[in-house]
């Protein structure tokens, strides 16, 4: 650690966060890239599909959240499904919330339809890695004051959050 900003780059870590994963970004930089909405609903309806169920309720990302989360219907069952809004990356989690820090599921068995699709599908292992075992080199002064502030220390904490 270089003690002011986060982590040195580290060609062990098992995880990159790219610039725009926090959602933070700066005015004069311009926002971060955003995941293709109507891919995600694609890959939502073609997981339902696989699933023998359906697409329950689709909430897009709205300030300050960094990711949209949607439903699959499967039986009696609620897959929670989150995909970030500036990066494809989808997660499964045990509920909707406006944050999350550890409460990620394994990918269900059709989990795989959004890799299909172009999105990179996180296991729980990978959500709930600490940041130490992250290259944080992208983040700057405010998004590390935002990770103490929130207390966060996974790495699906830093891209599934609800920070103003």
């Amino acid at each position: 650690m270089d003690g002011m900003d986060g982590m040195d780059a580290d060609e062990n870590a098992v995880f990159t966060l790219p610039w725009g994963a926090t959602g933070f970004f700066l005015a004069e930089e311009g926002p971060p890239p955003s995941t293709d909405l109507r891919t995600f609903r694609t890959a939502l309806h073609a997981a339902a599909r696989a699933a023998g169920g359906r697409v329950g309720e689709v909430e897009e990302q709205a300030y300050p959240r960094t990711f949209h989360t949607a439903a699959v219907l499967s039986g009696t069952s609620e897959h929670v499904v989150l995909c970030h809004a500036h990066h494809p990356w989808i997660a499964f989690a045990q509920g909707r919330r406006d944050w999350y820090t550890e409460e990620f599921l394994a990918p269900p068995p059709w989990g795989h339809v959004f890799a299909d699709l172009g999105f990179v599908v996180l296991d729980h292992a990978e959500l709930t890695l600490p940041l130490s075992d992250v290259d944080t080199t992208a983040l700057d002064k405010g998004q590390w004051r935002q990770i103490r502030s929130y207390g966060i220390t996974t790495l699906g904490g830093v891209l599934f959050n609800s920070w103003d």
